[in-house]
């Protein structure tokens, strides 16, 4: 069933070319292995193994990690509310509704489909923000479910994960196995294959965290369409960013393994070129686009 979530064409073909450019680097990474092992099978079962679970637990896996709780309307009446409205003006499904106990400012949505999804708001989120930032916030995340981003990413993701696994088997086996035997030729092998992973898993890293930013503009702009308030959502970033950037170090550490998941990252880069290893484009970047929205809905006014 499709959402009223409305589509955005020049993300969409920007989201495409880098997962194109995925696949054909997971064709050529795959003909290498071919051409160099007698097979690479043990890798990839391992490397599907792995991401398999992470798609179809990612629900679990996230709520655990974050220390969530699935509340009811009854513990929750103001966060159900405001998913019940969203979800009728997208013409979706509710997904599950949870809390996290935490004074970070921030929320997540999860689950390898729309019926499976998991939207979750921290009690530091709720503290903070007015009604319609609020809402600006949950319908990014609804965003997130509706287009099967969880999805997505996780596919995206395989082909960084073999090739990390390769890079492993590789070195194991140079270290602890061909040293002992003294194959020159199959070191060789080896070290081409360690080489050649190493090479595709940065590649990947980079084109996967590349469709993670495309698909966090593509929910902001989803959001601000469905919810008419872009300046909302704008003043729910700038809020969460800022209240994030005043919380210690060492304790947006223990989360910033699950970035990906976050409406704002735990923790940012601080440098231009390090804005090509985040999750999420640049706070400005956001805002230029919110703000270009709600130019046009001026004008349409």
């Amino acid at each position: 069933m499709r959402s009223r979530f409305p589509p955005d064409r020049g993300l969409t073909s920007r989201m495409l070319v880098t997962a194109f450019l995925l696949g054909l680097l997971y064709v050529v990474f795959a003909g290498v292995l071919v051409a160099l092992l007698k097979s690479a099978f043990l890798a990839v079962v391992i490397a599907g193994a792995v991401l398999f679970a992470q798609y179809w637990f990612s629900d679990r896996i996230a709520l655990y990690a974050m220390h969530g709780r699935v509340v009811t309307p009854q513990q929750a009446p103001e966060l159900h509310a405001v998913v019940d409205r969203l979800c009728a003006l997208a013409d979706m499904p509710k997904p599950t509704v949870a809390m996290a106990d935490t004074d970070m400012p921030n929320a997540f949505a999860t689950g390898r489909s729309p019926q499976r999804a998991v939207v979750c708001a921290t009690t530091g989120l709720m503290r903070r923000l007015e009604p319609d930032e609020l809402e600006g916030v949950l319908a990014h995340e609804l965003s997130h479910v509706a287009h099967r981003d969880v999805a997505v990413i996780t596919i995206a993701s395989f082909l960084g994960v073999l090739a990390g696994l390769m890079v492993r088997f590789g070195l194991y086996s140079g270290l602890y196995g061909d040293r002992r035997r003294g194959d020159q030729n199959t070191t060789l092998v080896v070290l081409v294959v360690v080489a050649v992973s190493a090479v595709v898993y940065a590649l990947a890293f980079l084109l996967t965290r590349a469709l993670s930013r495309y698909r966090e503009l593509s929910a902001d702009r989803s959001a601000a369409l469905l919810t008419g308030r872009p300046s909302a959502l704008a003043s729910a970033l700038t809020k969460v960013t800022g209240d994030i950037a005043r919380i210690p170090t060492k304790d947006l550490r223990q989360v910033e393994a699950y970035n990906a998941f976050f409406f704002s990252p735990a923790l940012s880069p601080q440098l231009a070129l390090a804005n090509l290893f985040s999750t999420h484009p640049t706070l400005q970047r956001r805002l230029d686009q919110l703000a270009g929205l709600s130019r046009q809905y001026g004008q349409q006014g």
